[in-house]
């Protein structure tokens, strides 16, 4: 069994629910939503992503003979469970906002409408897919607002926290705006443009580092990038300027050079004026090491001459907000609106939908979370992306997503840009019939049952 798409890979308690569901014959429609409770510290705002992944995992869900050979052997459930598992398949609807879309607490980002055992069963997966995606997408779109025009490339895949993870983080990214990535894969998988240097140990391999640098030009004639910090950064930049006239007899130009360590800005001064000097104005510099949007956003403060930045680390683990308060919530069962009152993890009732309000600048202005049913003025955010199981339609291409991300980043006001947490929270209106219903709910819920 392939482990990334095997419905095994879920919590042990959607099976035991899919178990009583089957036995009380359970199986009318459910309604469930994906949102985030709050927002992390020095969060102003998350870009939604990971809907492909999580079309494409609802599109294949199904029990192999492995998977119902497990059940069958394991112990844990009823002798007739396999069975009920062997022809399960998803035949919901899926609405979604669209991927590199702005989102805030309380707004469903994602809904689906199944038999219950269905909807149950995939909730484990689903937050897991859109949860990693969405908390990278949102990382890296605040790099893309702090360095706009600058080249950035997803460098994490050596620091990821396993291998799917890695691969994406590669495609969350380059939604939310970087310029491409290091991780191979991700170019015959998603289409990414790759970027790429050298290694330290290319460069210690050999007796000189000039000859390291010619050895590499040599051999990358059209990708001449150097990474010249291994011993001694400003001297590594003179044999740069010195080898230059030599490749190019061969012609072969020099791109660019890589900063790795020590203190970048002044390195990147220093190695601006030789390479300017030896009139190498168009060789551009790249620096990687340990950076983060907070990093990017202090050195082109202090005027450094960075062209790009190699972003790694704190990219696909989202150092400083790792996880969201990501839930998948039940709203409605066999036509009646279900809501959860536990203290501090109530939940609006219903199927419901985001209206979102621009200001006359076309900035945002505020967003409104209301029933399905209650149309209002705005943009409706949710839209239909599956039915009976089927995408609508085919998945956009990442250019496409990366376009649209781009305009919707775009529209932040400059108080949801800052890295800070703003001290003005973006305005989220909760529907007075959305509260209304919350309201009736909590009555009926505290009368006695009358059997």
């Amino acid at each position: 069994m392939n482990p990334l798409t095997s419905p095994l890979l879920t919590d042990l308690y959607q099976l035991t629910m899919l178990q009583a569901y089957f036995a009380r014959g359970m199986q009318e429609t459910a309604v469930f939503e994906l949102f985030v409770r709050k927002l992390p510290p020095n969060r102003n705002f998350l870009l939604a992503a990971g809907l492909e992944q999580a079309l494409d995992f609802l599109e294949q869900l199904r029990f192999g003979d492995e998977e119902l050979t497990w059940v069958e052997q394991s112990g844990l459930f009823r002798e007739d469970f396999g069975e009920h598992l062997r022809g399960l398949r998803f035949t919901g609807d899926v609405y979604a906002m669209p991927e590199g879309t702005p989102f805030f607490p309380h707004e469903p980002i994602l809904r689906v409408v199944a038999p219950m055992p269905q909807a149950q069963l995939i909730e484990s997966r689903l937050i897991n897919l859109v949860h990693y995606e969405t908390i990278v997408a949102s990382k890296a779109a605040r790099s893309v607002l702090m360095a706009p025009d600058k080249l950035l490339v997803d460098f994490g895949l050596r620091r990821a926290h396993g291998a799917e993870a890695g691969l994406l983080a590669a495609r969350a990214s380059y939604i939310a705006g970087f310029s491409g990535t290091a991780t191979v894969l991700a170019a015959p998988r998603f289409g990414i443009p790759l970027f790429g240097t050298m290694a330290h140990s290319f460069v210690q391999a050999h007796d000189d580092e000039a000859a390291a640098f010619a050895d590499f030009a040599t051999v990358f004639p059209d990708s001449t990038v150097f990474l010249i910090d291994t011993y001694d950064t400003e001297a590594a930049a003179h044999k740069v300027v010195a080898l230059a006239p030599q490749l190019q007899r061969s012609g072969i130009s020099i791109k660019g050079v890589r900063l790795d360590s020590g203190d970048l800005a002044a390195h990147a001064r220093n190695v601006r004026r030789i390479l300017d000097a030896a009139g190498l104005g168009r060789t551009t510099i790249f620096a990687s090491g340990n950076l983060d949007e907070y990093r990017v956003c202090e050195l082109l403060a202090a005027g450094a001459p960075i062209d790009g930045f190699g972003i790694g680390t704190s990219l696909v683990t989202a150092a400083d907000a790792p996880f969201l308060d990501a839930v998948y919530k039940l709203q409605e069962y066999a036509g009646r609106p279900r809501r959860k009152r536990s203290s501090g993890k109530a939940t609006w009732p219903g199927r419901k939908q985001v209206y979102r309000h621009y200001r006359d600048d076309g900035l945002l202005d505020h967003d409104v979370v209301t029933l399905e049913d209650d149309v209002q003025p705005g943009l409706a955010l949710l839209q239909p992306v599956m039915r009976g199981g089927q995408r609508l339609q085919a998945a956009p291409g990442l250019d496409t997503l990366r376009a649209y991300a781009k305009r919707q980043l775009a529209t932040l006001p400059q108080h949801l840009r800052e890295l800070e947490g703003g001290s003005e929270p973006y305005r989220v209106e909760i529907a007075p019939v959305l509260r209304e219903l919350a309201a009736r709910l909590d009555q009926q819920t505290r009368q006695p049952v009358t059997v």
